[in-house]
């Protein structure tokens, strides 16, 4: 019964999703928004801080008054059951298609057919991604579109919306279905091996993501121009001369379209190196803020952090494979008959891959964001050496408020932070300029 009626289930997720995307709290004017209140202050508050960084810590987190910082308590907070949500949409996901053998008709039409089974597989992997988005689609627009509304976080109206979700489903469907097909055509060929030739397809996909996404992908959501105010470009580009940064051109970008958060980056590998920071940060920060901003960009790029994410990455692949082919066998052993899949190599058991990954990266989830979190103090420092800006950063740091708690407590900070708490990288500029004091 359940598999005679599974198509049912896709389109009342469709129904549901469409009714919560269509209720969103979209109307809010601007002014009304729940965006932070941070207290103004004038250049002189900013010089008669006190010496002692933690004192001057405290006052700049004191300019955050008491609704707002309730409100992005609230919103960041939720977020850790948002995680554990998302966990448990995608594993019901996964068990739907199992139960519902969906995967497994495909997979019977392949083996009937004969010839060109590759492209049926890539079609059952396919199936899968395109599947898997309408049935936690409830989930993804509730989080990504109501909440951030009821947040006062976006901007976007729900079409705009949702052609930038059918923009990354489609650079999903494409990519995913391919490096899915690479992987079990490594799983059929070295079934003993497989989980090392796995790890490496998973960081070399991740290194060509890195180098076509800046080019390719980016430019699908945003429109990416020169900055055009040389007051800002210059000291950006002379930072990156002047640590060995190959970039000759700084590039602005229209997140405003889609949010209210200040953002920037320099990404690019292998000698390339693009700088890029939003409209947001041009239009809410001030010069010497943007410059901090940009320090802080740049230091990741000369730390060398996107080679560390790629090599922690790839352990924590290669770490993750064992896991899948110990738990692979297991399941299939014990559920295989059931569900119809025959083996490791199956298409059919791609829910069951899956479902399992999902469940390891879950619990990686803290040495994850450990590692960024620390690559993030790091670019902290380098970026307030290189601007030399310590106000400027810990201005733009309370800005960050908005959408993430600013106090948390060192376990939670730890479980569920992939940066530094806004009041230790505050801390970290007026430590620096602590040690840094010109006397008037």
């Amino acid at each position: 019964m359940f598999k005679k009626l599974f198509w049912l289930l896709p389109a009342a997720c469709v129904i549901l999703a469409a009714i919560i995307g269509m209720s969103a709290p979209v109307s809010q004017s601007s002014a009304s928004r729940a965006t932070a209140e941070i207290a103004p202050v004038p250049d002189s508050w900013r010089a008669a801080l006190p010496r002692d960084p933690v004192a001057a810590t405290d006052a700049y987190m004191a300019r955050i008054s008491p609704a707002a910082k309730a409100r992005s308590d609230a919103y960041f907070e939720g977020g850790y059951w948002m995680q554990v949500l998302s966990l448990a949409a995608g594993l019901a996901a996964c068990w739907v298609l199992l139960a519902s053998g969906v995967l497994v008709r495909l997979r019977e039409r392949r083996d009937q057919r004969g010839k060109w089974r590759w492209l049926t597989s890539l079609m059952i992997f396919a199936s899968f991604i395109l599947l898997s988005a309408v049935l936690t689609s409830p989930l993804d627009i509730y989080q990504g579109f109501y909440r951030e509304h009821l947040y006062g976080l976006a901007n976007q109206h729900l079409l705009p919306w949702l052609s930038d979700v059918a923009i990354g489903l489609a650079v999903n469907l494409a990519g995913g279905s391919l490096m899915l097909l690479a992987i079990y055509t490594v799983i059929r060929k070295l079934p003993k091996t497989w989980w090392i030739w796995g790890a490496g397809l998973g960081v070399g996909f991740l290194c060509v993501l890195l180098l076509i996404g800046p080019v390719y992908i980016d430019p699908l959501f945003n429109t990416y121009k020169p900055l055009a105010d040389e007051s800002i470009k210059a000291p950006i580009l002379s930072m990156a001369r002047a640590n060995g940064v190959p970039a000759d051109n700084v590039y602005e970008f229209d997140a405003s379209k889609q949010s209210n958060r200040v953002s920037a980056n320099v990404s690019g590998i292998f000698g390339s190196a693009s700088v890029r920071l939003n409209d947001n940060l041009l239009k809410r920060a001030s010069p010497a803020e943007i410059k901090g901003v940009m320090g802080h960009e740049l230091g990741h790029y000369v730390l060398g952090h996107i080679y560390h994410f790629i090599l922690s990455f790839g352990l924590i692949l290669v770490l993750g494979f064992v896991f899948l082919q110990k738990s692979m066998q297991w399941s299939i052993r014990k559920w295989g008959s059931r569900f119809g899949v025959r083996d490791q190599a199956d298409p059919a058991g791609l829910p069951l891959f899956i479902a399992l990954f999902t469940v390891y990266m879950f619990a990686m989830t803290p040495v994850l964001n450990t590692i960024i979190r620390t690559s993030e103090a790091e670019a902290d420092i380098f970026g307030i050496n290189t601007s030399q800006e310590p106000d400027g950063f810990a201005e733009a740091e309370l800005k960050l408020t908005e959408y993430r708690k600013s106090d948390p407590g060192p376990v939670e900070e730890f479980l569920f932070f992939d940066h530094p708490s806004p009041r230790k990288r505050i801390y970290a500029a007026l430590r620096w300029k602590a040690e840094h004091w010109k006397s008037p």
